[in-house]
């Protein structure tokens, strides 16, 4: 039987397509034993609000040069209620609000006791999948002995977890050799991100590139009709 990996940093509150490439594998390794970089990803995503695409950044500390994410700490632990407060000030009028409210309020709650980014993104991820019906097993890069370059420890990881397939985003295709992963008895596959429906979406224009709560407190249920991976 194949069984396909994707391997990926820890992104706050990932957009939909993030939790495509989840649900299209059989194990999602969080790659966080890798330097944390500023104005990316990591600690911060956007919601949509009545003026426009809004920030919301988590805080945090850059203790020294060439920190790891998973060495990343919050610098302020009052940004959960700051970000909880955006959000539903922002989505107040979302047709699936008071439904899907009080569980996000609870994940806010929970991650606002964290002490590290990751713990914070991992949280998000877990409970997300869980509302959207992703089963894939998540597992950490800290689980596997990291050795070798940057493609070499992807090729690594992925022998380590027994993959015949690797799953990548497109922005790898600048750096990743196919021929690595040929050379260890894997294929690579690429995610696509392009073609997604817009769905009911306030404030216009459309923006596909907003957290994930946005398609759940627009769409609720309905939202595997606006995302790839079924």
């Amino acid at each position: 039987m194949t069984k396909k990996v994707a391997i990926l940093q820890s992104n706050y509150v990932p957009w939909k397509g993030y939790f495509d490439l989840i649900r299209a594998v059989d194990e999602f390794i969080v790659y966080d034993e890798v330097q944390y970089t500023k104005n990316d990803w990591r600690n911060r995503n956007r919601i949509k609000t009545q003026t426009g695409v809004q920030w919301l950044s988590i805080p945090v500390r850059q203790e020294r040069l060439g920190q790891k994410i998973s060495e990343t700490r919050v610098a302020d632990p009052r940004w959960a209620a700051r970000h909880w407060k955006a959000i539903a000030n922002s989505y107040a009028r979302a047709r699936y609000f008071e439904r899907y409210a009080p569980m996000i309020e609870g994940w806010y709650r929970e991650a606002g006791e964290c002490e590290w980014l990751s713990d914070i993104n991992a949280l998000f991820i877990r409970e997300v999948c869980a509302t959207l019906g992703i089963a894939t097993s998540i597992t950490s890069s800290r689980d596997y002995n990291l050795q070798g370059d940057r493609v070499e420890r992807l090729v690594d990881i992925c022998r380590q977890a027994g993959a015949d397939v690797y799953l990548s985003g497109p922005a790898a295709r600048d750096y990743l050799d196919e021929a690595c992963f040929a050379e260890a008895g894997m294929r690579v596959e690429w995610m696509r991100y392009d073609g997604y429906p817009e769905y009911p979406q306030p404030f216009p224009p459309f923006e596909h590139g907003v957290t994930i709560l946005d398609l759940l407190l627009n769409v609720g249920s309905e939202h595997a009709a606006f995302m790839k991976a079924r």
